[in-house]
This record gives C-alpha cells, structure tokens and sequence, in this order.
C-alpha cells in the first residue's frame, strides 16, 4: 500500500505544463478519489491509507490538502523526490489510466462530477467517504 502523497506526487509528474496541463490541489483531490475507487473495485483493496472526506469541493485528501495548501489556486509544482521505480507495474498502469480519462478534465468540472456521485453526496459533509461507498459505487462505473 502506498501513502497518499506518492500517488499524488505520480499524477503531478504526468501533467506536462508545455502544454497547459497543470494540476492544482482541487484537481488533485478528485484524481486521488478516482485512484482510490478503481483501486479498490479493480484489486479488491486500498491504494492509500489515508482518509478520502466529503468536503465542500468533493472528496479531499486532508493530508495532502494540507501539504499542498500553500499553493492554493495555483498549479502545483512538479516534486524533486520522484522515483517511478517506486510503483508497481499494475498501480502506474491503473494511475495513468485514471489520469487519462480524469485529467483532460479542469478542476470545476471534476467536482461537478464528484457532486453528482453517490459516495460523496451520501457522506456527511466533513465526514470520511467509507471504502464500502466508494467500491459498490465505482463497480458501477467500469466498462465491462
């Protein structure tokens, strides 16, 4: 199992800023719920230890809200430590493919998305988003 922050930082070293794809925090929260949830229904467990919670914005990370905080609106800066032979091969296949259909999104577009979902519209505001939510509902959004 990997922390949070690895398979953020992942997702900000495929965005390619020559071409105007950035990623900003609010970006990066949605693309680690959709990590999260194929994870779980693909490989029956979770990538990431730490909570995914229903925030205002849709699914958040708090870690690695807080670590990416200072930053605020602005797009995040690609991180120095990143070592791709940290990852397996079938968890970078499945973080590409996440950012493949995710990231061609803008942040506000992907909370819209977020807000239509059954795992963070049935989650208490500033409460965790439960593994069991995020599986039964990401079952349903594979292509079978």
């Amino acid at each position: 199992m990997y922390n949070a922050l690895d398979i953020a930082k992942y997702f900000i070293t495929l965005a390619d800023p020559e071409e105007e794809d950035l990623i900003t925090n609010l970006k990066l929260q949605k693309l680690l719920y959709y990590a999260q949830g194929f994870h779980l229904v693909l490989f029956g467990k979770p990538l990431f230890k730490e909570r995914i919670e229903a925030w205002q914005y849709g699914p958040v990370v708090p870690e690695v809200y807080r670590f990416y905080k200072q930053y605020e609106p602005n797009p995040l800066p690609q991180p120095d430590d990143f070592n791709v032979e940290q990852y397996d091969r079938e968890t970078q296949e499945l973080l590409d493919e996440v950012y493949e259909v995710y990231g061609q999104y803008t942040a506000p577009t992907l909370m819209r998305f977020t807000h239509q979902e059954k795992p963070w519209k049935e989650t208490p505001l500033n409460e965790e988003i439960s593994h069991d939510l995020m599986k039964a509902y990401f079952e349903t959004q594979l292509v079978k």
